[in-house]
């Protein structure tokens, strides 16, 4: 295997396997985000399934008692619909947080800066490609695998009698030898999702 393909798997590999906590928090809590555009169509469609696979199964009453009151007080005029949406999309968020172990902190306003990975990844589900994303990948973590590198290469060659260069060597090299440690990691983990477990079909 050639080291762009080395390079390649373990992108893809990282892609599926690690991200970055506060921007994917960010990603399920905002009003932009996946869980509010699933609760959303559900409420439009008069289908709570749709809002429901984010969910965990202990879960799932809560989200449908909220539903119905949300389709029932929805109907009565526009304030009533704002609000009624408002408390699903609030509930489901809530419930779906629960699943991963972690708290709801409120809904988040659309267009939060999720940084580039994100945003791509979802691009290529709504391409039907990974290619573009597979490129960003590989070229993100070969740049930052040739900095770690050559930082440490020129690091080591250093004065014996230099303690502060020899210092910075050693420096370096922890940080590269963690940045290599942690991309095997990555590459070797099975690749998992928030959920504990397989969330209701």
């Amino acid at each position: 295997m050639t080291i762009t393909k080395n390079l390649l798997a373990a992108a893809i590999a990282i892609g599926v396997s690690v991200a970055a906590p506060s921007a994917v928090f960010a990603h399920c809590d905002s009003l932009d985000g996946p869980v509010v555009m699933a609760a959303t169509k559900a409420l439009e469609t008069n289908d709570v399934n749709h809002a429901l696979i984010w969910v965990q199964p202990d879960g799932e009453a809560e989200v449908r008692a909220a539903f119905a009151q949300a389709m029932a007080v929805r109907a009565l005029n526009a304030q009533a619909k704002a609000l009624a949406d408002r408390y699903f999309f609030e509930t489901v968020v809530r419930i779906h947080r629960a699943g991963e172990g972690e708290a709801f902190t409120g809904l988040k306003p659309a267009g939060q800066d999720l940084g580039p990975a994100i945003p791509a990844a979802d691009r290529a589900l709504a391409d039907g490609s990974m290619k573009s994303l597979a490129g960003f990948l590989t070229t993100e973590l070969a740049a930052g695998l040739h900095r770690h590198f050559v930082e440490v290469a020129e690091a080591r060659m250093f004065d014996p009698g230099d303690l502060a260069a020899g210092r910075r060597f050693v420096q370096a090299y922890v940080e590269y030898i963690h940045y290599v440690e942690r991309l095997h990691e990555a590459i070797s983990a099975a690749a998992h999702g928030h959920f504990a477990a397989t969330p209701p079909r």
